[in-house]
C-alpha cells in the first residue's frame, strides 16, 4: 500500500506545503534510504527474519565543512541519539544523521565516521561526533542478529536525494510499528512567509485507541477486535513501547535556543495524533537551521575568526515557524502509517496496514 494522507483528502492545518511536501523542501537537506529485508517464518538468531534498514538525513553537502544550528528536545528518554553533548554544548550539527534500529546504533555510528573521514582527509587533526537515533524494530526483526552493516550505511548515503521522499516501510522504518498498525518512515513540510520548515519521522510508538487524526478518534472506530495488533503475538507486551525520532529542518535563520525550541513544539504534533510518552517510548526530537552560512568547521584546531557575524529571526516568526512544525509533525507521522504495506515479520507476527478506505470511512464518521 502506498499513499500520503492528502491522497485520501486528510489535510493537516492551513498552511501551504513545499513542493515535495517533504523535509528535502528545504533547500539542501537529502534524504537516503537502504533496507534490509530476508527471510520468513520462525526466529533464529543471526539469521532472520529480517525487517530493518538504515536511513541518512544530510542537513546540507558536507555538513562538517558548514555546520547549522541545532537544538534538542525529550519528550520521554527511553531511547537513544548520539552525538546530544556536544549540541547541547556547541549548539551545533557537523554530521549527516543516521536513523536504524536499536540495536545498530553502533555500527551505524562508526560507519558514518569512516564515511566522513573519507570524505575529509587526513590534512588536519578532527574529530566527528554523529547523531544516530533509533526506535526498537524487534517485533518485526531478528534485532539481536544485528544486521545492519557499514556497507548498508554507504548504500542510504549514496541513495541520498532532494527529491521526494519514500516513506513507510522503508529504510530504518522496515521493521517499524505506529499506533499498532505498520508504521515507519514519514514526511511533510510547511511554508510560512519566505521561509520552509520540514519534518521527517521514524514513527513507532503508540497505542491504538489512542490514534487521532484531525481529532477525529480514529484508533477508537478501528479498534484491535476489528484490525489485530501485532502486539497480541507477544506474552506480556507493553502496548505503546517502541519510540519515535523527529527530525525538524528549516532554514529560518535560527540561532540554537530557537532551534530547540522548535523541537519542543513537534512534541506537541505527538499529543495531538494520540502518542503520550509513554514508560517504553524513546521519545527524541531535533531540530536544525540551515539559515546561518559560514560557520567554521569544528576540530582539534578552530580555524577561527574570532567573530561570526550571524542572523537571527525576530520572535515576528516565530509563532508560525511553531505552528507551521505542529501540522508538519502530525502530518508527517500519518503519513508514515498511511504509507505502510502490511509487513510479516519474524515468528510470523504481523503489523497490519492502515487500509485507506476504513481510513477514510472512519475519518468521515
Amino acid at each position: 500500500m502506498t499513499g500520503r494522507s492528502r491522497d485520501l483528502g486528510i489535510v493537516v492545518g492551513h498552511l501551504p506545503t513545499g513542493r515535495h511536501n517533504a523535509i528535502t523542501d528545504v533547500a539542501g537537506v537529502r534524504v537516503g534510504h537502504h533496507t534490509v529485508r530476508a527471510g520468513d517464518g520462525p526466529l533464529v538468531v543471526g539469521e532472520g527474519p529480517v525487517r530493518t534498514g538504515v536511513t541518512v538525513v544530510e542537513p546540507r553537502p558536507q555538513v562538517w565543512r558548514s555546520p547549522v544550528f541545532a537544538g534538542f528536545h525529550r519528550l520521554n528518554g527511553n531511547g537513544e541519539m548520539t552525538g546530544l553533548h556536544w549540541i547541547r554544548e556547541n549548539g551545533q550539527l557537523t554530521t549527516a544523521i543516521g536513523l536504524t534500529n536499536t540495536h545498530s546504533v553502533g555500527v551505524v555510528r562508526d560507519a558514518i565516521v569512516a564515511r566522513l573521514h573519507r570524505e575529509r582527509g587526513d590534512d588536519e587533526l578532527y574529530f566527528h561526533l554523529p547523531v544516530v537515533a533509533e526506535t526498537y524494530d524487534g517485533l518485526l526483526s531478528d534485532i539481536n542478529g544485528q544486521h545492519v552493516t557499514a556497507a548498508h550505511v554507504d548504500a542510504a548515503f549514496d541513495a541520498l536525494s532532494a527529491g521526494p521522499v519514500p516513506e513507510g516501510s522503508v529504510g530504518s522504518g522496515t521493521g517499524m510499528i505506529c499506533h499498532e498498525f505498520k508504521g515507519g518512515i514519514g514526511t511533510s513540510s510547511r511554508v510560512v512567509g519566505d521561509h520552509t520548515v520540514g519534518v521527517l519521522v521514524q514513527a513507532n510508538h503508540g497505542r491504538r485507541g489512542r490514534l487521532r487524526v484531525n481529532g477525529v478518534p480514529i484508533g477508537e472506530r478501528i479498534p484491535t477486535d476489528d484490525v489485530a495488533s501485532p502486539f497480541d503475538a507477544v506474552v506480556r507486551s507493553a502496548r505503546g513501547s517502541g519510540s519515535i525520532i523527529v527530525l525538524i529542518a528549516t532554514d529560518a535563520p535560527l540561532l540554537p535556543h530557537q532551534c530547540e525550541r522548535l523541537a519542543q513544539r513537534g512534541a506537541l504534533a505527538i499529543g495531538r495524533t494520540g502518542g503520550s510518552g509513554e514508560n517504553g517510548s524513546g521519545d527524541l526530537l531535533l531540530a536544525f537551521s540551515t539559515g546561518n552560512d559560514g560557520l567554521p568547521r569544528v576540530g582539534l584546531v578552530e580555524p577561527g575568526p574570532d567573530e561570526i557575524p550571524l542572523r537571527m529571526a525576530g520572535n515576528t516568526v516565530i509563532n508560525g515557524l511553531f505552528d507551521a512544525v505542529i501540522d508538519a509533525t502530525e502530518e508527517a507521522i500519518l503519513n508514515a502509517v498511511v504509507a505502510a504495506e502490511t509487513s510479516v515479520g519474524r515468528d510470523g507476527i504481523t503489523a497490519h496496514a492502515l487500509d485507506h478506505d476504513r481510513l477514510r470511512a472512519a475519518y468521515a464518521g
